[in-house]
């Protein structure tokens, strides 16, 4: 009979094998038919993951179930190193998203961001233009503008609307330029053209819908604000993932035990009462 250890990793890695079908069959969809620059940038990454998910668990599955001791042995070393990685990125995560708040701005509702405020990594990645290309064609793909330009709220309410940090780093220009509201997307500037504003963003800034604040510096730092929320809730995640992955292992090193005394025992059967 199949050790407990044996069986638990068998039904374990069957339940991930499972689940690697339908993320593979998301990524492949993703990639075939996907019609924005933001979906299809997700289904390189998802494919991988299925891919792999898929391997693994097979490995765990044939390893523990049919007692192939070095397919175990592959699996184990796997889930060292997944382990290991994932904390290794949890505490990276933690590090990079410790820096940086959004500032809160008199009368205001809502809070504004800068970009300085951030730590250095995190700077670089939005700074680089061909990342920032791409975060830029999601923001537009995803309205996330368009909600606020179709409320038609009244400046009382605008200013007392608490938007998300996207919303108020890309569709209003910054409070310090002082720009005289129309709506929420629309802001009147009042000053001379040629004048030059301290915040470089006041000069960035356009009416132009398709346009707005996606290039500003505010923008930007409305994003790493966003993502440090979710990083955060992915790093609390990994942490709950990385005690359940401790324990799976712990299962699979008593199975690979199993494997080892079976495979010993096999070879010395058992002649008549006593062994060959």
């Amino acid at each position: 009979m199949f050790r407990v250890s044996n069986n638990l990793i068998g039904i374990l890695n069957f339940i991930t094998f499972l689940l690697s079908i339908p993320i593979l069959g998301g990524g492949i969809w993703l990639s075939t038919r996907g019609s924005t620059d933001c979906e299809k940038f997700l289904d390189k990454p998802i494919i991988a993951l299925g891919v792999f998910l898929m391997i693994v668990s097979l490995a765990g599955l044939i390893g523990a179930c049919c007692r192939v001791s070095w397919l175990l042995w592959v699996y184990l070393l796997v889930m060292f190193l997944l382990i290991v990685l994932l904390f290794c990125f949890t505490i990276f995560a933690f590090v990079v998203t410790n820096k940086g708040a959004g500032e809160v701005v008199s009368d205001r509702g809502y809070k504004e961001y800068r970009l300085g405020d951030y730590s250095n990594w995190l700077q670089k990645r939005v700074n680089n233009n061909k990342n920032w290309r791409r975060i830029e064609s999601c923001l537009r793909d995803g309205k996330v503008c368009q909600s606020l330009e179709d409320s038609n709220l009244p400046q009382a309410d605008f200013y007392n609307k608490n938007l998300s940090p996207i919303q108020s780093g890309c569709c209003k220009p910054p409070t310090s330029c002082g720009f005289i509201y129309v709506n929420a997307t629309v802001w009147q500037n009042t000053a001379a053209g040629n004048t030059t504003f301290a915040d470089t963003d006041c000069n960035t800034w356009s009416n132009d819908q398709s346009t707005l604040c996606y290039n500003c510096q505010s923008c930007k730092a409305g994003v790493l604000a966003n993502l440090k929320k979710d990083w955060k809730k992915v790093a609390i995640v990994n942490i709950v993932f990385l005690i359940f992955l401790v324990i799976v292992y712990s299962i699979g090193c008593c199975a690979f035990r199993n494997n080892r005394e079976d495979n010993a025992f096999n070879a010395f059967p058992r002649w008549k009462g006593g062994y060959a």
